[in-house]
């Protein structure tokens, strides 16, 4: 049980615990609701009993107001028993400053805790901000990829387009290893990407399928970096980076590629990241 856990970042003032009681889910469900609508928020009895069931709800606070939460249930897939980790929600406020990833890690310390070794999620992989997190930062593969998971949504965040999903496999009883992938050199990725770019006269990018023969040991597939905005601005960019995406990774998965890294570009003229696959 992990009531006031000691997961504080001291430079932001962030604290991060477990929580239980039925006034801190209606909070959860308040912050799911601002974040995606309320339309399809989860209800209360349902966390709550999650949570005495093997799940795992955490809140993090800042300055005593809940700023992010992250739930999760207990998965079966026949074979083996899972932790899945259903939803990660930060207020906008304060996106960006390592909430993220603080949820994460008291997830996993907990998730040890209860028993288990691995924790699942799903995640649109065209959300670079998570992809980031997820393959960089956590250390999860990736060999599946669903199409349209669950559907067409009408929620803030995910309307207007097929809601594909990666699915995440973050084994989290390992000791995260030295990653080859943060050694790969830019113009490596920029030249083998499986998927080039140009800009339209709005400025955005327009996606390029190539047809590239795969005879590396890495591979890579570009993703904009600021896939929200294409959305916003041009729904029709947006669903043509969905649909060729879903392509290449479909293709690749298919052939025994995994995702294991995921390459930040930092120059301000490029617009995409790198997702890293072996084979």
């Amino acid at each position: 049980m992990l009531n006031k856990m000691n997961h504080s970042d001291v430079t932001n003032g962030i604290t991060i615990r477990s929580l239980h009681s039925i006034e801190e889910m209606d909070e959860v469900r308040l912050l799911e609701s601002k974040i995606w609508g309320m339309e399809d928020s989860i209800p209360t009895h349902q966390t709550i009993t999650a949570a005495k069931n093997g799940g795992l709800v955490l809140g993090a606070y800042f300055e005593g107001k809940m700023i992010g939460f992250q739930y999760s249930f207990p998965g079966f897939d026949g074979q083996s028993i899972y932790l899945c980790s259903h939803m990660l929600g930060i207020d906008q406020e304060y996106r960006n400053k390592g909430v993220g990833k603080l949820l994460k890690i008291a997830q996993q310390e907990e998730a040890l805790k209860l028993g288990y070794d691995l924790i699942t999620w799903t995640y649109d992989p065209l959300e670079t901000a998570n992809g980031y997190l997820n393959i960089s930062k956590l250390g999860g593969v990736c060999s599946t990829y669903i199409e349209n998971c669950y559907g067409e949504m009408e929620d803030l965040l995910n309307s207007g387009i097929p809601s594909d999903r990666f699915l995440v496999e973050w084994h989290i009883a390992k000791e995260k290893e030295h990653n080859p992938f943060e050694e790969i050199e830019l113009s490596e990725a920029i030249n083998r990407s499986l998927i080039g770019w140009e800009e339209n006269n709005e400025g955005l990018p327009i996606p390029i399928i190539k047809n590239s023969i795969l005879k590396n040991e890495f591979t890579y597939v570009a993703v904009p970096k600021d896939f929200r905005t294409i959305r916003e601005v041009n729904i029709d960019v947006a669903r043509e980076w969905r649909m060729s995406t879903r392509e290449i990774f479909k293709k690749l998965f298919q052939s025994g590629w995994q995702v294991n890294g995921f390459l930040k570009n930092k120059q301000s003229d490029l617009p995409v990241h790198f997702y890293v696959l072996k084979k």
